[in-house]
């Protein structure tokens, strides 16, 4: 077996539109996965009873779920109820559904561990809710969850690659199409190897950057 990436000259093109759509869907899943994690967890901190047993009911569900699963269930089972979505509006928003709980748990964590005595001194000099939120909560809490997100972050991408099963025309979808007209899946699967990992070290350096310009630079002063 010989290993020759001009059997690719071709279909480099190909390639490159499937792994823009691929940024486009992790972009878009990852923005909604944000903002429904936040949401779960303001809904979980101060919604009413039934609210906090319906999220904690749904997050117990997701969690419980490989991501396989409940791709085909909003694929398939969805038409039998009437719900007809394009491809990549469901692999989208099932990405952010499976996520969004995971973002939900992480965030808690690190509110939790942000210090009483800060919130409290911020309440005693009559600060807003949202200016503590703002002020006092999230510059405390958000080199806590930066390396956790990064890893949710690192493994929607990989697991951005499943979408292919539901026809969601991404990165790993053209390469499918490659391999079948090439009969080249080595060269063709290095090459998505070596993009998936490249992608995942450049958002891991990225993110450690960042984390480590918070920890020197961010700390909590409340106004006078």
């Amino acid at each position: 077996m010989t290993f020759d990436l001009g059997v690719l000259s071709g279909y480099w093109p190909e390639l490159v539109q499937g792994l823009g759509g691929t940024i486009w869907l992790c972009a878009a899943a990852a923005a909604m996965s944000g903002v429904l994690g936040v949401l779960l967890t303001i809904g979980q901190r101060r919604g009413a009873p039934w609210l906090v047993a319906l999220i904690r009911g749904y997050t117990a569900l997701t969690l419980g779920l490989p991501l396989l699963v409940l791709l085909y269930v909003t694929f398939f089972v969805l038409p039998d109820f009437g719900v007809l979505l394009p491809a990549p509006l469901v692999g989208t928003v099932t990405l952010a559904i499976y996520y969004g709980p995971y973002v939900a748990e992480v965030i808690q964590a690190a509110v939790a561990a942000v210090p009483a005595g800060t919130v409290e001194a911020g309440v005693a000099i009559g600060m807003s809710p949202v200016k503590i939120a703002r002020r006092i909560i999230a510059p405390q809490a958000l080199p806590l969850l930066l390396p956790t997100l990064t890893g949710l972050l690192i493994g929607l991408v990989k697991d951005s690659a499943l979408l292919s099963v539901i026809s969601v025309h991404e990165f790993m979808f053209a390469a499918k199409a490659v391999v079948s007209d090439t009969y080249a899946p080595l060269e063709v699967y290095f090459v998505v190897a070596m993009v998936y990992w490249a992608a995942t070290s450049v958002i891991h350096l990225l993110t450690r950057h960042w984390e480590r310009r918070l920890g020197r630079a961010r700390r909590v002063t409340l106004p006078r």
